[in-house]
């Protein structure tokens, strides 16, 4: 929902509980995962997919038209789940023991973030410079849920990284960003800690677990 707020496209949204999964959504999405974008009667998944074709579609690009910078944007968009991943092990950690072996090992693939935003060539704030692009767009939910989840662990993994901590301050104080996730999204997010019994929901206040 990043890239339709950032186009200014007047959508319709549906949530869907993932818990409890509706026949309707499993018969859309192949892989039982949102999102999904349904266009006329033809119906869009994977996240990278929907993006790139909302920047074909509707103005203005968010990708580069330079073909190499364009290039070199799909690739940092494709290592999304590799960094997603590193930081979705330290809150999706089972015990002490997990989550601080992810806060370890996540360096190493913050490293390489960083480099990739030293060497852009730009002064930002965002990856491509003053413009929001599809690269941003990839990030900024995982990082949102990084500092939504360091506020209560308070591990800071960031705090060795200072491009990327600029970068998700400048993604956090975007509206289009923060207001691609429903109100109750907080609730939801430190419910689920609850309910999957994960180290970090030890420093959440538990009664949206309880509800």
């Amino acid at each position: 929902m990043i890239l339709l707020r950032a186009k200014d496209v007047e959508f319709d949204v549906t949530y869907v509980n993932l818990r409890e999964k509706p026949d309707w959504f499993l018969e859309i999405s192949p892989h039982g995962k949102v999102p999904v974008l349904k266009v006329g009667d033809d119906i869009l998944f994977e996240s990278s997919a929907i993006a790139e074709f909302l920047d074909e579609m509707v103005p203005p690009r968010l990708h580069p038209e330079d073909p190499i910078a364009r290039a070199k944007n799909r690739a940092w968009t494709d290592f999304t789940p590799t960094f997603a991943g590193a930081l979705s092990k330290i809150h999706y950690a089972k015990t002490r023991e997990d989550m601080e072996a992810a806060v370890a090992d996540a360096p190493t693939v913050l490293t390489k973030v960083e480099a990739a935003l030293a060497g852009r060539g730009n002064n930002g704030p965002f990856f491509n410079g003053p413009d929001m692009s599809l690269v941003d767009a990839a990030y900024a939910p995982f990082l949102q849920r990084y500092l939504l989840i360091d506020e209560g662990l308070k591990n800071d993994v960031l705090k060795d990284f200072p491009l990327i901590r600029a970068w998700a301050e400048t993604l956090m104080a975007d509206e289009r960003v923060t207001g691609a996730v429903p109100d109750n999204f907080e609730d939801e997010f430190i419910g689920n800690l609850h309910r999957r019994d994960l180290y970090a929901r030890e420093f959440f206040d538990n009664t949206i677990a309880a509800e």
